[in-house]
Order: structure tokens, then C-alpha cells, then sequence
């Protein structure tokens, strides 16, 4: 059964969006900026979240099926050894502030852009709690298509494909090359873990500013 949010509740801190932007000289303008934009996008945006339970069928040494829909990876698969069951997911920041522009200087678009990742981070992360809590799943992690080498975007649309319509649900769709619209929106696969799992755990690329996770040679060689 497909279950929807669509009321995720947030709050925008200017001093946590001026943190997030992580300035390496200081901006006199920065706190006009941001809150002048906290003001402007609080009352307009509504992060959603869709996702099911699902089940897991049919492992082989680097897939399985969810639902009866094949995925292929290595580290999905040994993530999944164990598991049974998972959630797969979309969230999404809403169409409301997708296209929210208010000025064509770069500092101000680069804030607008900082306060949308803030609203999808928070919207995950109430989802996370959600499903943990409403499943007892004690502790849980999150894969997502793309975000390493071993699980690739092209996967986006099996994953969708196990979330029925999105567009009407959540106001999400996919498009052929696999790229999610709104942009600012993610997909993935939540499942119950004893250890937390984090991709970012074996990606090399060091600056990245959604790292959530130090590179970890170790478990990096044990996935191989």
C-alpha cells in the first residue's frame, strides 16, 4: 500500500541556512539575504514524501527483486542480505518553490538554492523518523540510484516504477534519462540496519557538500 505525506512540518533557521553555506570570506549583506528569503519561502513551501512497504525476492550474488521489479548492485544486494522487508521513497521540496527565483545576482541564487537542500533534507529526514517509528524498525538506512557508481541513475525507474503515480501523489515524475523533477528531490530505499550505512562511506570525491560521511577504504574493499 502506497502511503503519502504531504503535511511534513518544517521551520527555517536563517543562522542554520547562513551555516549551511559554508562562506569562506564574510558577506555584510548575508543575514538581509536570508532572511528576507526565510520569509518569502516558509509560507509557500510543502515538502512531500511518498514510499511503501515492500519485499525483497530472488537474490543472486549482486541483485534481487522488490515487488517482483530487478535491481542490480553489489552493494544493494549486501546491504539487503539480511532484510526482508524495505520502504522505497520519494521526497520532494514541492513544486511550490521550485521555480521560486527573486533576484538575478549569483549570492542570492546561491542561498535560494542552500534553503531548497535545507527543506529536502529536512522533509528525509521527517520521512526516516516516520517509517522508523511507525515500523519499529530500531535504526534504518538509505540507498539511493546514483549516488554510487555500483547503483546507477538508470535504476530511478525501477524504483518508481514500485511507487505507482508520483505526479499525482507528490507532484514528482521522472523523466526518460532518469533526472527527477523538481530537482530538489530524492529517491531511495530505506531498510533496517544494525550499523549505519551511509554511500557517502565509499564515494572518493572530497568535495561534496552533501558528504554525510567520511570515505572508509575498509568498507569500501569489503563491498568489493
Amino acid at each position: 500500500m502506497i502511503e503519502i505525506l504531504n503535511e511534513i512540518p518544517f521551520q527555517l533557521d536563517p543562522a542554520v541556512i547562513i551555516k549551511s553555506l559554508r562562506l569562506r570570506t564574510f558577506q555584510p549583506n548575508i543575514e538581509k539575504i536570508v532572511g528576507e528569503l526565510v520569509r518569502d519561502i516558509q509560507p509557500i513551501a510543502k515538502p512531500k514524501a511518498v514510499y511503501k512497504v515492500s519485499y525483497i525476492d530472488n537474490k543472486t550474488t549482486d541483485s534481487l527483486e522488490i515487488d517482483g521489479v530487478k535491481f542490480t548492485s553489489r552493494v544493494l544486494r549486501a546491504n539487503l542480505d539480511r532484510v526482508e522487508r524495505v520502504f522505497p521513497y520519494v521526497v520532494t521540496g514541492g513544486i511550490e518553490i521550485a521555480g521560486y527565483k527573486k533576484a538575478q545576482d549569483l549570492m542570492t541564487n546561491f542561498c535560494i538554492d542552500a534553503i531548497k537542500v535545507h527543506i529536502i533534507g529536512v522533509a528525509a529526514n521527517y520521512l526516516l523518523q516516520h517509517v522508523t517509528k511507525k515500523y519499529a524498525l530500531g535504526q534504518a538506512s538509505s540507498m539511493n540510484p546514483g549516488s554510487l557508481k555500483d547503483w546507477p541513475l538508470t535504476q530511478q525507474k525501477q524504483l518508481f516504477s514500485l511507487l505507482g503515480d508520483t505526479v499525482a501523489a507528490i507532484g514528482v515524475r521522472l523523466s526518460d534519462s532518469g533526472v527527477i523533477y523538481p530537482l530538489k528531490s530524492i529517491s531511495g530505499i530505506y531498510f533496517p540496519t544494525e550499523v549505519k550505512f551511509e554511500s557517502c562511506q565509499l564515494c572518493q570525491r572530497e568535495r561534496c557538500m552533501g558528504r554525510r560521511a567520511a570515505y572508509s577504504p575498509e568498507l569500501a574493499e569489503k563491498y568489493k
